[in-house]
């Protein structure tokens, strides 16, 4: 796809060069790959994750166990992408931190294809912390190659950046999935190390490409800022140690006193950093009415992430253990699954992107918030079809795995509404002050979601019972309704933002 580019008119005016990639600005393409190849790597690591933690040649630990570290990690990638945005904004800038960050996950891939469970939980903390330095920035930079919150391509701009995350992630489970399950399991994550490896020198080549303003620091850190956030993070970095210190050589230390805290604090951390800008007295009245509208988006992706984050742990151990993971009697790999996904996504996001366009000039695109409602909903019905095959494993039969497809055909329709729509809608209702931080702010919804299932599963909640699996169901459908009902208020609140 990077090697479609033409010359092209642009307006006066564009960022970028004179060549355009499919109409948009040329820097997008280098985006475009490094974020595909990094997600190559992500996504073919995620998905032997949960595999991985439960097999015997694995970690062989209990389905709630896998499931608990599952949505912990998720969180706390989403987590780390708040401090990745406050670092390009207060330190390097974007452009520079989406490199370190290239290197940090390459490496935490590296440790992951180490044969050790202590350098495993390593590699993972590595992986988290590149993933969210590199998360908010890069997508901010896609937001840098347009003409300001207006441009009628930015929608289509950052659907094909969505396209790129699933080119790479459908690649990803087929290739290093299929090593890992069969082959081995480290050579796997050795393969997602060269995936982050050929992105990052994709990146380091074409980033000439980039907007100007991708590589501005927005507000750096002064001499006296610098060292009381040095002094800050050494006395907590401090703390952490000593604390674990005790409790591992008291020997009372299990995985929950790592598990919960992270937890506890994806909870926690997203509501005070969205009441914390609230508070903010310096935004104008303008400003402060967008991030009163931005609430409802945050809730609601929180419900969405929630459920469709389970994709890759609740369904993908469902499959594990009763499911037929056959196609015309053609068995095939569990992680294999995760690949639908992204499959759809390459084939929907198209005809998502010329409806809304289509929709537009006739003065009929829906509502950001209408599209919301419509994602919670379809994601409550993907776990009320779920049932069906939860019921076809009671009675002791395996489940065909077309079920567990049309299941990830229902939640990639409400990703489509959600996903997309609600990275670009986060780049034009952002307060100037909080320019690559309110990209972070937008995946903090992801941890707030994550983090809620890690929590149940921690409490030893079976998330494949059909009990809990209706009740997350009826809460995503309750949330839609009460989105869509409130949805006029909400376009009011959002002001010029359309």
């Amino acid at each position: 796809m990077a090697s479609s580019l033409t010359k092209d008119s642009v307006r006066p005016g564009t960022p970028g060069s004179g060549k355009t990639f499919f109409g948009h600005p040329r820097g997008l393409a280098t985006l475009f790959m490094t974020e595909m190849w990094e997600r190559f790597s992500y996504y073919g690591m995620r998905a032997l994750l949960p595999l991985y933690l439960v097999a015997p040649g694995g970690l062989h630990m209990s389905a709630a166990t896998a499931t608990a570290i599952y949505s912990v990690y998720l969180s706390l990638v989403y987590l780390l992408a708040l401090p990745g945005g406050w670092f390009a904004d207060r330190v390097l800038g974007p452009r520079k931190t989406v490199a370190a960050a290239g290197i940090i996950i390459m490496l935490g891939h590296l440790t992951l294809a180490l044969p050790s469970s202590g350098t495993f939980f390593a590699g993972l903390g590595l992986v988290a912390i590149g993933s969210g330095l590199l998360k908010a920035n890069i997508s901010t930079m896609v937001g840098h190659l347009y003409d300001g919150p207006d441009d009628p391509r930015r929608d289509g701009g950052f659907t094909l950046f969505y396209i790129g995350i699933n080119v790479g992630a459908f690649a990803a489970p087929l290739i290093i999935g299929t090593v890992g399950e069969n082959v081995n399991w480290h050579f796997g994550f050795a393969l997602a190390a060269l995936g982050m490896a050929i992105g990052l020198a994709q990146y380091l080549l074409g980033h000439r490409h980039l907007n100007e303003r991708s590589s501005v620091v927005p507000t750096p850190l002064t001499s006296a800022e610098k060292a009381a956030t040095l002094r800050k993070s050494g006395f907590w970095a401090a703390v952490a140690v000593v604390f674990y210190a005790i409790v591992g050589f008291s020997g009372h230390y299990t995985l929950n006193w790592l598990l919960v805290p992270i937890t506890i604090a994806g909870l926690i951390i997203p509501i005070m950093v969205i009441a914390r800008i609230k508070r903010d007295k310096s935004l104008d009245r303008v400003e402060q009415s967008k991030m009163s509208a931005y609430i409802w988006f945050f809730v609601a992706a929180a419900v969405f992430w929630m459920i469709y984050d389970q994709g890759g742990s609740t369904l993908s151990i469902f499959a594990d253990e009763s499911a037929k993971n056959t196609v015309f009697g053609w068995e095939f790999p569990v992680s294999w699954y995760q690949s639908v996904n992204p499959v759809l996504i390459m084939a929907l996001a198209p005809v998502f992107a010329w409806a809304w366009l289509a929709l537009a000039r006739r003065g009929k695109e829906p509502s950001t918030a209408v599209k919301f409602a419509v994602g919670l909903v379809l994601i409550g019905a993907s776990f009320f079809l779920f049932l069906a095959p939860l019921a076809i494993a009671d009675g002791g039969h395996k489940a065909a795995a077309m079920w567990l497809v049309a299941i990830y055909f229902v939640q990639t329709v409400g990703e489509l509404t959600v996903s997309p729509v609600g990275l670009s809608v986060t780049t034009k209702m952002a307060p100037a002050k909080y320019a690559s931080q309110m990209m972070g702010v937008w995946f903090l919804a992801v941890t707030a979601g994550d983090a809620t299932t890690g929590l149940l599963s921690i409490a030893g909640v079976d998330l494949n019972k059909t009990g809990i699996v209706a009740l997350q169901a009826v809460l995503a459908v309750i949330a839609g309704v009460a989105v869509w009902m409130y949805r006029k208020r909400v376009k009011e609140l959002m002001g010029d933002v359309h």
